[in-house]
């Protein structure tokens, strides 16, 4: 198999692995076994892979509160992730960072962030250290349209131009800002923001895993040759709710919108059906991916519900704010 057919076959066991990821986030949550909540990534496999794919493991990358898929496709252990969720003291940030809040330095994952567009200035100045150390290194920003309404957003675009820092701001388009339509919160064209800035800037259906990968290793080649910023639009949509306890959601969105993104723009159907048409993989294939990702998820849940809590005499330690 040839190195282009590997990374597309890895492509899709990530996703897979994100996905699986995601359906025991959703179980545990509902059978009451995890506390607080979580915002899953289902239905958006396909942006974290396909970036997360064009970069080194000491890149950089800064998340969101729907974070899982980042941390997973940038390297990210199941079994310390879980650990987390569930609040263990083998967790990432030692059960006290929880879903919203995972970071894992040695994979280049400078943290998640609960904050609407609070990864922007993070991300932008770990490309601006790695410049000034001479690093290589490329920083990547993941944030939803949302944050296309917080300043933070374009202070830190308008440095990274001036300063031709190696970052690249991929915005998830998903639609919806919690509850609310984009096109209620967000006016005029959302690409000719980073434009106006000078920022080489591209659309890219986040439903296609190659099609993102593509755009990415472009960008980010681009970046660590010095020759600045990035930023992709990525035209995408969660399936599930805002949250894992939102569930009755006819109120913002139709049944039928999701239909339609659910049985034809699932982004792991069709990279399986591309793979397919190009005789990389078969019926036995997928099948052992399945299975050998999903025995790994049950492990890692196991792990962590096995998993001691940090000792309540530690709650005041790696505070800083």
């Amino acid at each position: 198999m040839s190195a282009d057919a590997e990374r597309f076959v890895r492509m899709y066991r990530q996703m897979v692995a994100i996905r699986f990821f995601e359906e025991r986030v959703n179980d545990l949550y509902t059978r009451a076994l995890m506390p607080g909540l979580a915002h899953l990534y289902i239905g958006e496999e396909a942006i974290a892979v396909g970036i997360c794919e064009a970069l080194r493991t000491d890149d950089y990358i800064t998340s969101t509160h729907r974070g899982h898929g980042h941390c997973l496709a940038k390297g990210a252990s199941p079994h310390l992730m879980f650990a987390e969720l569930l609040g263990k003291e083998a967790g990432y940030c030692k059960g006290k960072g929880g879903s919203m809040h995972i970071a894992d330095p040695a994979t280049g994952n400078l943290g998640a962030n609960a904050i609407v567009g609070g990864g922007a200035g993070i991300a932008t100045g770990a490309a601006f250290a790695a410049k000034f150390l001479e690093q290589g290194r490329v920083a990547v920003c993941f944030f939803g349209e949302g944050a296309l309404g917080q300043g933070v957003l374009y202070e830190s675009m308008n440095l990274a131009q001036l300063w031709t820092l190696p970052v690249i701001y991929a915005c998830e388009n998903n639609l919806y800002n919690e509850y609310t339509h984009c096109s209620e919160t967000t006016a005029g064209d959302m690409l000719a923001r980073p434009r106006a800035f000078g920022i080489d800037s591209e659309a890219v259906d986040g439903q296609d895993v190659r099609a993102v990968n593509t755009a990415a290793v472009r960008l980010v080649e681009r970046a660590r040759r010095g020759e600045g910023p990035g930023f992709l639009l990525l035209d995408t949509y969660r399936y599930r709710g805002h949250h894992v306890g939102d569930i009755a959601r006819e109120y913002y969105r139709s049944k039928q919108e999701e239909q339609e993104w659910v049985t034809g723009r699932d982004p792991i159907a069709l990279h399986r059906a591309w793979l397919e048409s190009k005789g990389l993989m078969g019926r036995d294939a997928f099948e052992r991916i399945d299975v050998e990702v999903a025995a790994e998820m049950d492990a890692a849940v196991e792990f962590a519900m096995k998993a001691p809590y940090p000792d309540p005499s530690r709650v005041d330690e790696d505070v800083y704010a």
